[in-house]
């Protein structure tokens, strides 16, 4: 598998800090973004909300800690984040880190990992509990780039390498999972089941497997996506946001984000923010 060679750097005016990012064409639908950050932290504490996303992260220095309600714990130097619905504090381990990212989708992270993701889920996990000694293999890879860009590259192979020896999602819970990612969270669960053939249980319990929450749960953490989205982009009120989301009412869509995010529309509204999913503090 060829993987887009394309990658995006970006250096602030004092050079404290340099940004690359790198999204492969060839690996769309499966990886959301590949990025690598060097220098000067910009804020102590992140607040990061459900996305939709399982992160996979390499850090080179002092590693970050995260908090997740009332635990806190320090993250191994490489670590998974599986997918979330509950909000999660990060918070950077000195002034300066140097740090990798690969965002996969589930399909993508099922494929690469080869293991449930239910068992990721609502986690963030030592990726060699996982994968074994594949963890040490990209880690070892991507410590000796000389750069960030050469980083991304060198991780963007070997994620590569790694789909293509995949036998990959099974192609019914693939296409349940992209109706309910293209419908933002509005398609019929019942009408899925009925159309990849598999009984109810069975169907959850793919899906659970396969992307790493049961499909209604899914469902719910893309619409609130969504709904960060359009709150963040700006230029409609919330009960524009809220019916433009899928809610049925601004109420709905408040009872949500106080579920999944621990906050109301207003107060995210309110937040200092770099990323529809990101807060500050």
């Amino acid at each position: 598998m060829r993987y887009d060679p394309l990658v995006d750097t970006m250096t602030d005016r004092s050079a404290c800090w340099t940004f690359t990012e790198s999204r492969p064409r060839e690996m769309f639908g499966l990886i959301e973004s590949i990025w690598h950050f060097e220098g000067s932290v910009p804020h102590a504490r992140e607040r990061h909300l459900p996305n939709g996303l399982i992160e996979l992260v390499l850090q080179f220095g002092p590693t970050f800690a995260f908090m997740k309600g009332e635990t806190r714990e320090h993250c191994t130097a490489t670590c998974l984040t599986g997918l979330q619905t509950s909000p999660t504090i990060i918070e950077s381990p000195a002034s300066r880190v140097c740090v990798l990212g690969v965002r996969l989708r589930p399909a993508g992270a099922y494929a690469v990992l080869g293991t449930p993701l239910h068992k990721t889920s609502e986690r963030i996990v030592d990726l060699e509990d996982l994968i074994g000694d594949a963890a040490s293999d990209i880690a070892e890879r991507c410590s000796v780039a000389r750069d960030g860009e050469a980083r991304v590259r060198c991780a963007a192979r070997w994620i590569a390498e790694r789909i293509a020896r995949s036998p990959g999602i099974d192609a019914r819970v693939a296409w349940a999972a992209a109706c309910i990612d293209g419908s933002h969270g509005a398609a019929s669960i019942r009408q899925l089941e009925h159309h990849t053939g598999l009984s109810k249980k069975r169907f959850v319990a793919a899906f659970r497997e396969q992307i790493g929450l049961a499909p209604k749960r899914y469902g719910r953490v893309v619409r609130f996506r969504r709904a960060l989205g359009l709150i963040h982009s700006g230029g409609s009120s919330l009960t524009e946001v809220a019916v433009t989301a899928g809610y049925h009412d601004q109420a709905h869509m408040n009872r949500d984000f106080r579920r999944l995010g621990g906050l109301t529309p207003g107060e995210f509204l309110g937040t200092t923010r770099y990323s529809p999913t990101t807060t500050l503090g």
